[in-house]
Parts: structure tokens; sequence; C-alpha cells
């Protein structure tokens, strides 16, 4: 009678284990504010006509720079974002599970993986950040403590691109309450300009939050 019941717990307890580790893997960056916050956030926001490109390289950004030990900024993300990662001895992602909040696909292979800026380099670089030392942009660019960086599916980032919402949104409908809220606050840490259509459609984004 004791075996049987070892022998439920035991199984039990494998079942439980199962469980947690068929949890999907979650990307959740740190600073995402309320909806009161962003709103807020998003009213303080100085509007401004779009800069120019002209100048701007993506060199101008140092990023995936040392951030603790061999581990640089993406490599960082890629332990935040997943689940069960696991990394060799120069930091980098050998195994692990990524879900992308932009269209809600999940990756087993980190280069299936990329990071991506919400608020695009370039389109920093024509919101104000032209006019910053490359040390506040290498800042911007690393930024670990706001919203700013987020693990999600490669080409889903490849087709976004340097845009803004205005002309790019999630795939994933449910997921844009929070990019919007996202966006605004990078935006307002960093004191960045928005154009007139962005902001309309940051505000018609933000609409759809439920708090």
């Amino acid at each position: 009678m004791r075996r049987a019941v070892a022998f439920t717990v035991v199984a039990l307890a494998g079942i439980c284990l199962a469980a947690v580790n068929a949890q999907p893997a979650s990307a959740t960056p740190p600073g995402i504010p309320s909806k009161a916050t962003a709103q807020s956030q998003l009213n303080a926001l100085t509007v401004a006509a779009q800069g120019s490109t002209s100048g701007y390289s993506r060199d101008l950004f140092p990023h995936w720079i040392t951030v603790s030990g061999s581990c640089n900024t993406r490599e960082q993300v890629l332990k935040r974002d997943g689940t069960s990662v696991v990394v060799d001895s120069s930091c980098a992602a050998t195994s692990g599970r990524w879900y992308s909040p932009y269209d809600g696909a999940t990756w087993t292979a980190a280069s299936d993986v990329d990071i991506d800026h919400v608020v695009p380099l370039a389109e920093a670089w024509r919101s104000g950040a032209n006019s910053w030392t490359t040390s506040r942009r290498q800042s911007f660019a690393n930024d670990l403590t706001r919203p700013q960086l987020i693990a999600v599916t490669d080409n889903v980032n490849q087709a976004k691109g340097d845009q803004d919402p205005s002309t790019w949104q999630p795939p994933l409908s449910s997921y844009r309450c929070t990019y919007s809220k996202m966006w605004i606050t990078v935006k307002y840490s960093w004191s960045l300009t928005l154009q007139s259509s962005e902001k309309s459609a940051l505000q018609s984004m933000l609409d759809t939050c439920a708090s």
C-alpha cells in the first residue's frame, strides 16, 4: 500500500513538473507603465515634425555592450525573456525557449530570435537623438531599465524596421496595448519627440488597454 502511495506521489510530481515545463516562455521587459501613467506621459510628449535620417548610422548607437562578466546586452535579454535558457562559458545561449509577444510564436533556437529596440535607433535619431552624445546613445541602445529591449521573432523585427506605430504595429493585436505603453514610456523617459500621426496611433492603441 505504501509503495502504491509512493508511486502515486512520484507520478503526480512528474505531472506537475511537466506542467511547469510546459508553461510558455514570456518576454516581459521591466518598467511597463499602467494605462493611466502612459496616458499622462503621452500627453506630456512634444509633438514635432519628424527629423531627417541624414547622418544616421547604427554605429552611432554602440550596442550589445558587455553588461556583466562575459554577457552582453543581447545575451542578457535572451536570458531574461526566455525559459530554461542554458548558456555556454561565453554567455551564448545554447538552448531555451522564447515566446515572441509580437506574433505569438515560440522558438527553441536563439538564432530565430532578435532583440528589438522598441523605439528603433533610427526613429530615436529622427526624434532628437541626433543631438545626443555617443555615450547617451549607447545608454539608450542598451537600456535594460525601461521596456526598450525585447526578444521577438527575427522576421517580425525585420518587417518592423525603423517604423513608428503609425505605420507598424505588432501582428498580434492583443499585444498592441502593451506595445503602446512601452513605446510611450521609452520616448518619455528619453525626452524624444513624436509626430502627430504617431501620437494618434499610440492613443488608439492605448485606448484598447483595460489598465
